[in-house]
C-alpha cells in the first residue's frame, strides 16, 4: 500500500495517515470534480436539445398539417369562385335576353 500511495502521491481523502494533500492529489480531485461537472453539463444540455428538438418537431408537423389544411381551403375557395363566376355570366345572359325581349315588346 505504501508503494501505491508513493507512486500516485498521498491523497488524503483516500488515506488517513496521509498529512497533507499533495499536487498529485490535487490533481486528481480536480479532474475528478471536472469529469463530474462536464458529465452534469453535457447531460444538461443533451436533455434542453432533446426537448427542444421535440417541440421542434410538433411544431413543424403542424405547420405541414396547416400547410394541407390551407391548400384544400384554398381549392374550395377556387372552385366556389368559378362557380359563381358561371352563375355570374349566366345571370348577365339572362338579364341581356330579358332586355332584349322588353325591347321586342316596345
Amino acid at each position: 500500500m505504501w508503494m501505491m500511495t508513493q507512486t500516485w502521491g498521498c491523497i488524503p481523502e483516500l488515506s488517513p495517515t496521509c498529512m497533507d494533500m499533495t499536487n498529485a492529489s490535487s490533481t486528481y480531485l480536480g479532474i475528478i470534480i471536472g469529469a463530474i461537472i462536464g458529465a452534469i453539463i453535457s447531460w444538461w444540455i443533451f436533455n434542453r436539445q432533446e426537448k427542444t428538438s421535440v417541440k421542434q418537431d410538433y411544431t413543424l408537423n403542424r405547420i405541414e398539417h396547416l400547410e394541407k389544411y390551407n391548400e384544400k381551403l384554398l381549392e374550395k375557395i377556387k372552385l366556389a369562385e368559378e362557380r359563381h363566376e358561371k352563375l355570374l355570366e349566366k345571370i348577365l345572359d339572362l338579364n341581356r335576353k330579358i332586355d332584349s325581349l322588353l325591347e321586342d315588346k316596345v
